[in-house]
């Protein structure tokens, strides 16, 4: 029972809502007691002939107005138990969505999508069943078994009432054990729906991949096998729990056989009366539903242990990027300046980066080129704080990023990753979406700067077409220009484009540059590119070989020099002539 302990901080929350439904809950258990005391009165004035219309009539009105009652409240008693119950899992799927959010990329990088989709589902609901039906059961087994047990102890036959609970320690004992054996299985059977929800995920994402090499018959047999071993984990789980009724029935079984063998000797030796045994062997079968709920309460409470587990871990884990005290809370603009001995990225033993020094004076252009792996995108993420832990230091207007509060820091970037990203609403919606409120006439010149604009009034419903998920109705050059847009549309001190024209032909290339330059006169630019022709204009660029700097300087002065910059941006120019014919 140690989750209700560890649920205890909900209940006093809601602890309003659960006292009235508990005890509207004791109320109907003890209303539950009159009806076999009644039928008990009935039989024996039947039996000494006393029983008359008038009597009959007045027992009849209320059984009547005993069900109505119990009718009554058993409604309101729902509503306040199972309605919190409703609240505590929209609180810890709140909770979820905002550690989600807060967490750092490296959490990402250990954790499935399809994992933490199962936390936020399928955990939650066996964590409400706890909070809902599990407090039920706790209350109604101990409030109804205990009232029937009193009842029959102290108004017919303590005796007898001890002769029937004799093997009551061994339903106990046993399901106990069943409900250990329980735990253990459905903690591996949430894991196994995990990594299925995960493959889903996953193969619904990738499904244009899988067509392109013929792989459909391979993932469809490997989806049978994941989700054939869910059904097997499940089964296990589902051996315990059918162990639970059988195991009650056979002790009811017991405790029936024991009271009507021994109640039909206290009989004989005049100790009860017919009715009285009567009324026994009914409150003896109201102790069928506690007993009953008491084993479906240990197949609850398991099932809620678990996955409350697999939740507090998950909450439990804290973001690798927060905010130091007193971080200044103003959005950074000045020079940038690194300054990094090494870094490398979680639990790897390697450097990505060594050696990086240079500063970026306000309204500079820079550009990063280098072979892929070579570093480029993990300069841009030190930048936005998406990883820590380097030797040296990165500066804004002469103060270390750690100085800044995050949200303050990330609110100066306009940041274009290499996978664009869309969401599933219109073009508009996509291009204003760090700033919602944008007038029309905003969005529309973010997406001219970019130049998307005429595209955009191409599309079926123009800027309130609706891209799809993932922007999959899209170009990759169109996805590119549009999360080129969604940046604009910020005006940020600085614009980080990382690999972010790849898609888009040489002239549009050309034609963002130049509008780019215009728009962001006094705002510095970073471009990192594999086409050497987006960073030429750069007032400098970078040269990233195996983490570090090989070559610096302007397009003039690089190509002068004679190196690796010189001889791939003749190549290109060369790529380039021949692709046009010369």
């Amino acid at each position: 029972m140690r989750v209700f302990l560890e649920l205890m901080w909900f209940f006093k929350t809601e602890k309003k809502a659960y006292i009235t439904g508990i005890f509207m809950l004791s109320i109907v258990a003890l209303m539950q007691l009159v009806p076999p005391r009644v039928i008990g009165v009935i039989v024996d004035a039947i039996e000494t002939r006393t029983l008359t219309a008038s009597g009959l009539l007045m027992w009849v009105v209320l059984l009547a107005g005993v069900g109505l009652g119990m009718y009554i409240l058993r409604y309101y008693w729902r509503i306040l138990i199972f309605g919190s119950a409703v609240k505590l899992s929209r609180l810890l799927r709140n909770r979820l969505y905002s550690h989600f959010t807060n967490m750092s990329p490296s959490f990402y990088q250990k954790r499935r999508t399809g994992d933490l989709m199962a936390h936020a589902t399928n955990d939650l609901q066996a964590i409400q069943q706890t909070a809902g039906v599990g407090v039920l059961t706790l209350v109604d087994s101990l409030a109804t078994g205990g009232f029937v047990i009193i009842a029959m102890a102290a108004t017919i036959s303590w005796k007898l009432t001890l002769i029937a609970l004799i093997p009551m320690p061994l339903m106990v004992i046993l399901t106990w054990w069943y409900g250990e054996m329980l735990h253990a299985r459905f903690h591996k059977a949430q894991e196994a729906f995990s990594t299925l929800n995960d493959k889903t995920q996953e193969s619904i994402t990738g499904i244009k991949v899988i067509k392109t090499f013929g792989q459909e018959k391979e993932d469809i047999e490997d989806f049978r096998r994941q989700s054939e071993e869910v059904v097997q984990k499940n089964i296990a789980v589902a051996k315990v729990d059918a162990l639970f009724d059988p195991t009650i029935s056979i002790v009811i079984g017991i405790s029936f056989f024991l009271s009507l063998a021994f109640g039909a000797r206290f009989v004989i030796n005049g100790e009860l009366t017919i009715g009285e045994l009567v009324s026994f062997t009914t409150y003896l079968g109201l102790l069928i539903w506690p007993m009953l709920a008491f084993g479906w309460l240990f197949n609850i409470v398991e099932r809620g242990r678990a996955s409350l587990e697999r939740v507090n871990f998950l909450l439990g884990e804290k973001p690798d990027i927060v905010d130091k005290d007193e971080a200044l809370d103003i959005v950074p603009a000045g020079d940038i300046s690194y300054s990094i001995k090494t870094f490398s990225y979680p639990g790897e033993p390697e450097p990505i980066l060594k050696n990086i020094h240079f500063t970026l004076p306000p309204g500079t252009t820079l550009g990063i080129v280098g072979k892929t792996g070579a570093g480029k995108t993990s300069l841009l993420k030190l930048l936005i704080r998406e990883f820590e832990g380097y030797q040296g230091e990165i500066k804004i207007a002469g103060k270390s990023l750690h100085e800044y509060k995050l949200d303050k820091l990330r609110e100066a970037v306009g940041y274009v990753p290499q996978d664009h990203f869309l969401f599933s609403a219109t073009v508009s919606e996509n291009i204003a979406f760090a700033k919602p409120d944008s007038s029309e006439e905003t969005i529309h010149e973010a997406a001219r700067i970019s130049h998307i604009h005429d595209d955009i009034l191409q599309f079926t419903d123009g800027y309130e077409t609706v891209v799809g998920e993932r922007g999959v109705s899209l170009s990759g050059g169109q996805k590119q220009r549009i999360s080129i847009a969604r940046a604009l549309l910020l005006n940020p001190e600085i614009l980080i484009l990382d690999d972010s024209l790849s898609a888009v032909d040489a002239k549009t290339e050309e034609e963002i540059l130049a509008a780019l330059k215009e728009n962001r006169e006094g705002k510095t630019t970073i471009i990192t590119a594999h086409r050497l022709s987006a960073i030429q204009h750069a007032d400098l660029i970078i040269v990233l070989d195996a983490g570090e700097i090989a070559e610096r300087g302007s397009h003039q002065k690089l190509m002068e020099n004679g190196g690796w910059y010189q001889d791939m941006y003749l190549r290109q120019q060369l790529e380039e002539l021949v692709e046009q014919g010369g």
